[in-house]
């Protein structure tokens, strides 16, 4: 299929959140102000970055839909103010670290124009390293709550876009979570609504040493495992056993019969991003 976008789009919001990440922000920003979709709504929320930070925003605050340096609660709290000031039909975030593919809320936007059905949909991913150069091509199965619950969120927040609606049905972001924000949000989505999964390659994940989530591993196991007793309720350490080691093998199984452990990097996208 041929994905190009309409005269009459739907409106895009993205949201960004910063703290001192003066080195990979600039080119997160120009990842979104590059977006060939004619309506993108793009809202920055810095969280008192001391690091220069502030000063790249500025140079792009003519094309910013909003910005703001202050300090916040942490990540879910930024993130919860961002959206507050998003008016679009269409919500994502993208972090300071990571960049969206070029011509992705087109592709985006053409999905849920042609699925009116759809809520929320989820697209691959590719990783690079520190310096932006792309070392994998990260292909995914669809959404399944069993495996999902019992191993972890393999759905890729980058590459992920929800409508306006469906955010506000579930009350939007939780600011107990801290870590796992995402894992809960997507979760809470997906009790009613079905998670669509597309092979189109929408954003970069950047792999680099500061990286929250390599950082905190053991609090947001903890926050993990409150969202699978939220499903799932108490179980002994033998159920819950058994039950992950069934995910696993199960996910492993689907991924290798599905070919996503074989994925290649398309020769159009092996480089780093070059953005204007």
């Amino acid at each position: 299929k041929c994905w190009v976008y309409k005269e009459i789009a739907l409106k895009i919001s993205v949201v960004t959140v910063c703290y001192n990440h003066a080195s990979f922000l600039e080119d997160t920003i120009k990842s979104v102000l590059s977006q060939n979709h004619p309506d993108v709504e793009y809202i920055v929320i810095d969280g008192g970055s001391t690091d220069g930070s502030v000063d790249i925003i500025k140079k792009f605050s003519e094309r910013l839909d909003y910005w703001v340096s202050e300090p916040d609660n942490g990540q879910t709290d930024a993130l919860k103010k961002g959206f507050a000031q998003a008016t679009g039909e269409v919500f994502c975030w993208i972090n300071s670290d990571d960049e969206l593919e070029p011509g992705a809320l087109a592709e985006v936007s053409e999905f849920f124009e042609s699925h009116p059905e759809a809520k929320i949909v989820n697209g691959d991913h590719i990783k690079m390293d520190e310096k932006g150069v792309p070392v994998e091509m990260h292909r995914e199965i669809p959404f399944n709550r069993f495996i999902w619950n019992y191993t972890y969120n393999y759905t890729a927040q980058t590459s992920t876009f929800w409508m306006r609606s469906l955010y506000e049905e579930v009350g939007g972001m939780d600011t107990d979570y801290d870590m796992a924000m995402d894992t809960d949000l997507f979760s809470r989505m997906s009790a009613s609504n079905h998670i669509y999964k597309t092979k189109r390659v929408w954003s970069r994940f950047r792999l680099h040493g500061e990286q929250k989530t390599q950082n905190f591993q053991d609090r947001a196991s903890i926050e993990r495992k409150k969202i699978l007793v939220r499903y799932t309720g108490e179980q002994t350490k033998l159920q819950e056993y058994i039950f992950r080691k069934a995910a696993w093998y199960l996910r492993i199984s689907w991924k290798l019969i599905t070919g996503c452990y074989f994925a290649r990097l398309p020769a159009s996208k092996q480089g780093a991003l070059k953005w204007e």
